[in-house]
């Protein structure tokens, strides 16, 4: 058969589909058909030492045993002669290293195979493989047959890469599917606090992924709020400072953090990262570990869309939440007004008429039972007024913009309490973290109005070298924090740890009975701009 001849029946052999194995097995059937040759293999290549042995005909029983197992495992001269770049072009007479072991180990019968001729299979620049040709007895291939099997491993080389252009586009048309369906998940996820976990267990699942973080920039602070591993997702409360014009991937050479994410199955030192940005500000990102399915071998478009997506997704709810909040603070406000202008001045009014009452009812005959009575209304009264009053301040903390001492000293006034109060050099102070501070110290402070049997508490402020402290004290009654080392802690002083906590601080109660309480309030300095 003519060389054109030849050709054409390869080429249109190599038409005849997009399956890639499917095509090079048939291929080096047709090729062995028309040639008159026996025997021949084929290996597609990778980076160094990475290959797959994708075709074969006829193997000899020495190279086919144990599911081909000798074809399967180890290198040979042809893979390293074409990942070394020496192998340009068909090569004649190569003594085949599988063979030599085979006969040295004993692995069957060779049927006379000894040489092989082997070709590139190279397109573009790019190398995809050798192919490999051999016959009993044969020993030397003419020039002939080598430029023929140069041509047809030139049309195989062409054919592997068409395929794998379409495979690139046919995976990345299976991205975007999965990326609109992501989308589709994720896109009405308003809420802040229950989006990371959901994101990366949505997200993990559909790419595939063995592992996955989500982190949120906070002012100054890059907060790690979730993590996905093996497919299931968890909430998670670490917080790790940032410069304000740090890079998201910086956080890859945080100690701390790769101690933390380590514990959670996640590797950094085979992660991707993917910005979540709104314009030049960069909100978050995600890091993750790829498993089954290569995040490498993603569309950067794909990449790119996912995080663009999600940052808008982030900043709807960060929205959302605002309004929330804003419409919250609004509310407490009327609320706050309509307690001091009505239910406040009632209760005054009745204060005031037990009062009068009293005074009238001191003129009449046995009024002991009567007098009693007014008195224990007004009591209440006066005493509903000062609760009223605190409860004012927890709707609407006036003041917090003079800062957190100045505010909690108000606050405990309001309570009766004689506050005491020491700041130590203290600057500005992040506003989560002061609307965090201001939080427990409320609640400090009203444990020690309805607990502690004492009307005066103590409040301090200090920056030192390491930490910003705010310490409530006071010098009442007391209470035991453990009982048989396990902690004796209120659902209120379990909701203070973990308010502190979330903003990567820490709580510490120290309390002896008859002694007293101080409950510190501790965050770091590496959490603040500095």
């Amino acid at each position: 058969m003519s060389r054109v001849n030849t050709l054409k029946i390869i080429a249109e052999t190599l038409n005849q589909s997009n399956d890639l194995r499917e095509v090079l097995q048939s291929v080096l059937e047709k090729l062995l058909e028309i040639t008159g040759l026996s025997t021949g293999w084929i290996f597609l290549i990778d980076e160094e030492p990475i290959y797959s042995f994708v075709a074969d005909v006829n193997l000899p029983p020495a190279l086919s045993w144990g599911d081909k197992q000798p074809m399967c495992k180890g290198s040979c001269w042809c893979l390293e002669k074409i990942w070394d770049g020496r192998l340009q072009k068909a090569v004649n007479i190569i003594n085949c290293k599988r063979i030599e072991d085979a006969i040295e180990h004993d692995w069957g019968d060779t049927q006379a195979i000894t040489h092989h001729a082997t070709v590139p299979l190279i397109a573009g620049g790019e190398k995809f493989g050798v192919l490999n040709i051999a016959a009993p007895h044969k020993n030397e291939f003419t020039e002939d047959e080598l430029d023929l099997l140069q041509s047809v491993a030139f049309q195989i080389g062409t054919a592997i890469k068409r395929t794998r252009l379409y495979e690139a586009q046919q995976q990345r048309a299976e991205q975007y599917t999965k990326l609109d369906e992501i989308s589709r998940m994720i896109w009405k996820m308003n809420d802040l606090h229950l989006l990371p976990e959901y994101a990366v267990e949505k997200i993990s699942h559909v790419f595939e992924l063995n592992s996955l973080a989500f982190l949120i920039k906070e002012e100054n602070v890059l907060a790690l709020r979730s993590i996905s591993h093996n497919g299931t997702a968890q909430n998670v409360h670490k917080r790790y400072r940032v410069d304000e014009y740090s890079a998201p991937e910086e956080i890859l050479q945080c100690s701390s953090f790769r101690e933390d994410v380590g514990q959670y199955g996640l590797s950094l030192d085979d992660s991707f990262i993917i910005p979540l940005s709104i314009g030049e500000e960069w909100i978050g990102c995600l890091i993750g570990n790829h498993s089954s399915s290569p995040w490498n071998s993603i569309h950067p478009d794909v990449i790119k869309a996912l995080g663009d997506h999600l940052s808008l997704v982030v900043e709807n709810a960060r929205l959302y939440e605002r309004g929330r909040e804003l419409a919250l603070i609004e509310e407490r406000n009327r609320l706050a007004r309509d307690l001091h202008d009505s239910v406040n001045q009632k209760l005054f009014s009745i204060s005031l008429t037990a009062r009068g009452l009293k005074e009238h009812v001191k003129r009449l005959p046995d009024n002991d039972v009567l007098i009693e009575s007014l008195d224990e209304m007004q009591s209440l009264s006066q005493e509903v007024v000062g609760e009223m009053r605190a409860m004012i301040w927890q709707l609407r903390p006036v003041g917090l913009e003079e800062g957190v001492v100045v505010s909690l000293k108000k606050y405990g006034e309001s309570l009766g309490l004689k506050i005491s109060e020491q700041i130590e050099g203290v600057g500005n102070l992040p506003r989560l973290v002061e609307e965090t501070m201001w939080r427990v110290g409320q609640e400090a402070l009203n444990n020690v109005h309805k607990h502690a049997r004492t009307d005066s508490a103590s409040i301090s402020l200090r920056r030192m070298s390491d930490r910003v402290q705010l310490s409530i004290k006071d010098e009442g009654r007391g209470f035991v924090t453990y009982s048989n080392g396990t902690p004796e802690w209120s659902f209120g002083l379990s909701s203070m740890k973990e308010r502190t906590e979330i903003m990567g601080g820490s709580l510490v109660i120290d309390s002896q009975a008859d002694v007293g309480t101080t409950i510190m309030v501790i965050f770091p300095n590496r959490l603040f701009k500095k």
